[in-house]
């Protein structure tokens, strides 16, 4: 949120107070997670640098590396295992300072970012398969940082999405209207 900016509301000034005291509150989460993994970089005696921002209602912390990001890819894991283990471990230290749940993300050289574009495209093409067919269209299981992604996509497209199964075979169903 910028500056000065307040919301239409009658207690306008008391929205802008709580936006700007969710981003604090979220800039201070990625500050903890900044020095958790710092940290953890060094005792891995690993080289990258720790980018942090804010984006919606959560932080998010990314460690990339100006030259050769295969250091990197032991923290990220086959399909992204270690990945989410360590944002795990991070969303602990932050609980442990602050005291409060945080839904914070973490990506390493951009294997997030890059994954996101990936199940984005996938989730565009199953709106657009069951628009043609008429038919639900059933996808893979995915973790749930996966599902959100894909349910966003075939919002986007104009059509709804449902979560079904149970974890870890949970699945989205692109449904035709």
């Amino acid at each position: 949120m910028t500056e000065g900016t307040t919301s239409a509301a009658p207690n306008g000034s008391d929205a802008a107070a709580d936006a700007d005291t969710l981003v604090a509150r979220l800039e201070q989460e990625g500050e903890i997670a900044a020095d958790y993994l710092e940290g953890l970089l060094d005792i891995a005696d690993l080289d990258g640098d720790i980018d942090m921002d804010v984006e919606g209602d959560r932080a998010l912390v990314s460690i990339v590396s100006e030259g050769n990001d295969r250091t990197l890819q032991r923290l990220v894991g086959q399909e992204g295992e270690v990945l989410e283990a360590l944002q795990e471990l991070t969303r602990l230290a932050v609980h442990r300072e602050t005291g409060e749940r945080s839904r914070l993300m973490l990506d390493i050289a951009g294997f997030r970012a890059r994954k996101r574009a990936e199940l984005a495209e996938l989730g565009a093409k199953a709106a657009e398969q069951a628009k043609q067919t008429g038919e639900p269209v059933k996808l893979r299981p995915m973790t749930p940082f996966e599902r959100k992604v894909v349910h966003d996509a075939v919002a986007a497209a104009g059509l709804r999405s449902e979560s079904e199964g149970e974890e870890p075979q949970r699945c989205v169903v692109v449904l035709a209207s």
